[in-house]
This record gives C-alpha cells, structure tokens and sequence, in this order.
C-alpha cells in the first residue's frame, strides 16, 4: 500500500547540504552532455570535473565526492577510464552512480556495461528500456530513447537492485527509485524535458551529487529527482518551447528551495 507524500525534510536536506558542501563529482560523460551536466551541477551547488582518461580517472576518483560514469559515446581509450574510475571509487568506497545509455542497443554496450557492474554501483540510473535490457540481457530499446514507460520496468529494477545491491532509478514521465526492498514514485517535472538532449545524463550527476552528501543512495536518488521535478516544472510553466526550457530550467535549479521542493509529490511503498 503506497502513502503520498512530499519529499519535505529529507530531499530539502539533501538539497541544501549539496550547496553548502560543494561536493566534487567526476563525471565521465559523453561530449553530447558535457556542458548541460556541468551546468546542472554548478547550478545545485556542486563542483563537476569531467575527468575520463584513464591516465588520471582512478586516481582522481581517489579524490572525488561521488563519481558517475555515462556510456553514451563509447570507444576503448574511454572506456578503459571509466572502468579505472569505477575500480578505484569501489576501492575508496566513494559512492558512484553508473548510466548505461542505450546499453540494449549493441553486444558492445552490453560488454561495457557487464565489466563496470563488476565495481558494485552505488546506483544505475536509466530509462526504462536500459533497465529492462540490464535486469534481462536482452537488446532493446531504441538507440537512447526508451519505448517503455516507467512503471514497466518497476519489477525489473527492483529485481536489478537486488542481484546487484544497488539503488535502480528509473527516468520517464514518472521517476522509479528501489532497493529492491523500498520503492518510490516521485512526480513533476514538464512534457518538454525528453526534448531537450542529455537531461537525463544530467539527471546521473544529480543523483552523483546527492549520493556525495547523503550515506542513503535510495534518499539522495528521491532528492535529486525530485529536484529535477520541481526545476522542470517551474521551468516549463515560463518557457516558451524546449530551447528556453533549457536555460530556465538551469536558473531554476540554481534557485531551488524548501518551497519549491514541497511542489513535488513522492508515493513511496
């Protein structure tokens, strides 16, 4: 039986210790999603460093708040620096949060993603077609975009969160957080987020950020969507199609509050 709530103390905490605390994410993301991941971070008050190559990516993983590590745009001299990072973040226990775009697509991905999981993500954030693809290791999807809503993939991702111990977080319409244990449901955002490219890489450095300050990955992957929520919502409700979207949508994150946090609802079960 789920009980609405809003995310109140918790996602407003984990909100306001991101900005007070400053925590440096490492995030090695495709060229697509570099600036608008940077922005979003520097926006909630985060650091980012886009550090990938593996000449320095275990060693600065070593020194970072949190990590996230995007396949979008593989290739090996990249991949073999995600894989340094993702080794040396488990290593340090640093939390790290692990986005496999379009991981259904090719054999490649599927490798990819099957040598990083070996380093225990703290999360796996994707839409609902990657987390169908990686709790079955079955190809679909379409490219980076998803043909399955959410809610098909809540019993995959809590099923995918329990062979892994890991926090899945599904993106869509709705946001799917689980343990495999606890479950929520957080609601908001706007109908012009899918069309403005790399938010929900975006969203995988959000999550990175909140894991940085909060030891529960469920808590910091409800406050960062919720988060996203509520910026989008406000976002969309003052633009006038998806390119000014995306830049009140940045302004937005930046003037975050209590407030605007309470505008989301969180079902949780």
């Amino acid at each position: 039986m789920s009980s609405p709530v809003t995310p109140s103390s918790t996602s407003a905490a984990i909100a306001a210790a991101v900005r007070a605390g400053s925590p440096l994410v490492q995030y090695l993301t495709n060229f697509v999603s570099m600036d608008i991941a940077a922005n979003v971070l520097n926006a909630v008050g985060a650091s980012p460093a886009m550090v990938h190559d593996a000449h320095e990516s275990g060693e600065f993983a070593r020194i970072a708040s949190a990590v996230g590590i995007n396949i979008g745009t593989p290739s090996p001299s990249w991949v073999d620096g995600m894989v340094a990072a993702a080794e040396a973040a488990h290593e340090v226990g640093t939390p790290w949060v692990l986005d496999p775009v379009a991981v259904g697509a090719t054999t490649y991905r599927r490798d990819i993603v099957a040598r990083l999981v070996q380093h225990r993500p703290t999360v796996v954030r994707g839409n609902a077609s990657e987390i169908l693809a990686m709790a079955t290791s079955q190809a679909g999807g379409r490219g980076v975009d998803s043909v399955a809503v959410s809610s098909a993939a809540l019993d995959a991702a809590a099923e995918l969160a329990r062979q892994l111990s890991t926090v899945v977080v599904v993106t869509g319409v709705e946001d799917v957080v689980t343990d495999g244990t606890r479950t929520a449901v957080v609601h908001g955002g706007h109908a012009w987020m899918p069309m403005v490219t790399a938010l929900g890489c975006s969203a995988t450095a959000l999550v990175a950020a909140c894991c940085a300050v909060d030891d529960d990955p469920f808590e910091a992957s409800i406050a960062a969507m919720a988060m996203l929520a509520a910026a989008g919502e406000r976002a969309g409700a003052r633009s006038e199609g998806p390119g000014s979207f995306r830049v009140a949508l940045v302004d937005e994150l930046a003037l975050l509050d209590d407030v605007r946090l309470s505008s989301v609802r969180v079902d949780r079960s």
